[in-house]
């Protein structure tokens, strides 16, 4: 599906789920060549750049776990970008190019039909459309966040280990994808400044620190997301640690108790004790107090 704006002689064209014929048909009326036409109807799986002579061709993968719901773990979006020209494929449905078709219409509506909307601002919104919905992908994921933390200190560590694994995974997924934009970026600012002149680079340069804020915001929600991890198992190894030392201190204390039973259990000629009319209580009596003495000396060791 094609979306077209046109403006003062500046063109941006949106195209979803690319056939063939609408690539072909693009390339054609942009002039963009061959080689481009593999490379706009299916998906790149790595992010990209490359300089021709009258244009710029990017490749960016955007974090999209969360939009869709699991489905797919990025979006792709491919950028052509030309003097008086903008085109953009995608893959799937992505609502920072709805969302920017209709703000350009209604400013398009304000504005004087003489005068031209920039490719770089065009370039701008969309990259500041995409990098809004990756920071709501952080919004979302900061909520699991907060809602782990509260559950790691109220007891419940054990069940928070594959919580925290999925964060930790979603996270990763967000630093392997936006990493890369930066070099990209940078790159796409030189080519830009080279073919179209500084004041179109700007836009670019714009767009760059738009992803420096978010990429930087995972990183420390990474870096958080760590230390909880940290935490978590910390407590979990002190709680094994309590748990492991109290089974100890039990087995301990069953143990003499098992050997005095043992003892007076033995079938002998004689045995102290065992024929005496009190003998049962004698023995039972024993055992308490030796069971007392163990448990004052732990006490008094503070082992419990």
């Amino acid at each position: 599906m094609i979306t077209r704006y046109e403006h003062g002689g500046v063109k941006w064209v949106d195209i979803e789920n690319p056939t063939i014929d609408e690539v072909v048909s693009i390339s054609n009326e942009f002039d963009l060549g061959e080689i481009l036409i593999d490379e706009l109807v299916t998906p790149t799986a790595k992010p990209r750049l490359d300089v021709f002579p009258g244009f710029v061709y990017a490749v960016l993968h955007f974090p999209a776990l969360r939009y869709t719901h699991g489905l797919e773990a990025n979006h792709e979006i491919d950028i052509v970008f030309g003097k008086d020209f903008i085109i953009t494929t995608h893959y799937a449905t992505a609502s920072a190019t709805f969302d920017l078709a209709k703000a350009l219409e209604a400013a398009s509506l304000r504005k004087n039909q003489d005068t031209a909307t920039p490719t770089g601002l065009i370039f701008l919104e969309l990259t500041q459309r995409l990098y809004q919905a990756a920071d709501h992908e952080l919004d979302a994921l900061e909520d699991t966040i907060e809602t782990i933390e509260e559950n790691i200190f109220s007891g419940k560590e054990r069940k928070m280990v594959t919580a925290l694994s999925f964060a930790s995974r979603e996270l990763l997924m967000h630093k392997r994808l936006l990493g890369t934009h930066h070099e990209i970026l940078e790159a796409f600012e030189k080519a830009v400044a080279t073919l179209f002149g500084n004041e179109m680079s700007r836009y670019v340069r714009a767009a760059n620190t738009l992803h420096y804020r978010v990429h930087n915001r995972a990183l420390i929600m990474n870096d958080i997301v760590t230390e909880l991890r940290d935490t978590n198992m910390a407590l979990l190894f002190t709680r094994q640690n309590e748990i492991t030392k109290n089974l100890t201190i039990v087995a301990f204390l069953t143990f003499p108790l098992s050997v005095i039973a043992a003892v007076f259990g033995m079938n002998t000629a004689y045995t102290p004790v065992v024929n005496d009319p009190n003998g049962f209580w004698i023995i039972v009596g024993g055992m308490v107090v030796l069971t007392l003495l163990f448990f004052t000396y732990f006490k008094l060791k503070k082992w419990f």
